[in-house]
């Protein structure tokens, strides 16, 4: 897998579990305490990590654009 499509899949695991963060339904369970507190903290950190993987895997993207450029 090419370091762009990593990327790409990196995004989209984003956008979902951030769908999820933002979603009436998950808000209400913590809300309404259904659901351990902490379960929020936890979703915030797998898209804050989420967020520092895809960062790294930019700058390979940016790095490999940069050289097929000087071509």
């Amino acid at each position: 897998m090419e370091p762009i499509e990593i990327l790409k899949q990196f995004n989209s695991c984003y956008v979902n579990i951030q769908a999820i963060a933002q979603n009436e339904n998950w808000l209400l369970l913590i809300a309404d305490k259904k659901i351990d507190s902490e379960a929020a903290t936890h979703l915030g950190d797998v898209l804050h990590y989420l967020g520092e993987a895809m960062g790294c895997v930019e700058e390979i993207v940016e790095i490999k654009f940069n050289q097929e450029s000087e071509v």
